[in-house]
């Protein structure tokens, strides 16, 4: 009933809560570098950039607003709509101050979602413990009533095995007794014992 321990590493443990910055610093990175190469004031990247977050954004609303309404593709959605417009303005702006921004605000709105999930999850995780702690609990319990159970019976059955015996001894030591008369017994209205066949020398 024991489950294993199992130690995670520190950085397992730090990269869910990484992966939204790391995911935006990334975008950033990308977009500056793309402005570094000639993406700065080119209208036709700009354009782009524009009609793919906007075709990203309607596939999150589409997906969200239908009859399945599937969150995750719905977050995806829009997660890649906002990380294509930041790209489009890292790439296409002059300075580092809007992308900079715009980065700051992506990173804020990535870990406050990101939480409510963390939220969810946690509760998801400490309801799953208390109902297998819980479990473990009933089982012990019914454990340990069959085990005083079953050491009663055997209790029970070992006190009856030491009464038989020491009565069959008992009758054994009586019947053995000189003048001993089992119908004087029986006619006395005692219940009739057993007879034992007793050989004696003469």
């Amino acid at each position: 009933m024991n489950e294993p321990i199992i130690a995670r590493h520190w950085l397992a443990l730090a990269a869910p809560k990484a992966a939204p910055a790391l995911a935006t610093s990334t975008v950033l990175i990308l977009g500056r570098i793309w402005n570094a190469n000639g993406a700065e004031h080119s209208t036709g990247n700009a354009a782009l950039m524009v009609v793919l977050a906007a075709g990203a954004a309607t596939a999150g609303a589409f997906a969200a607003a239908g009859r399945a309404g599937d969150p995750v593709i719905a977050g995806t959605a829009f997660a890649t709509s906002g990380a294509l417009a930041l790209a489009g303005v890292a790439g296409y702006a002059d300075g580092i101050s809007l992308p900079l921004l715009l980065w700051a605000l992506a990173t804020t709105v990535a870990y406050g979602l990101a939480a409510r999930y963390w939220r969810t999850d946690r509760r998801d995780t400490i309801a799953h413990h208390r109902q297998m702690e819980a479990r473990r609990t009933e089982h012990g319990h019914v454990e340990r009533v069959e085990a005083l159970r079953a050491g009663a019976q055997i209790e029970v059955a070992r006190e009856g095995a030491a009464y038989a015996e020491a009565l069959a001894a008992a009758l054994t030591a009586r019947a053995a007794l000189p003048g001993f008369d089992p119908a004087a017994l029986t006619k006395a209205g005692l219940p009739e014992l057993p007879t034992v066949a007793i050989t004696r020398e003469d």
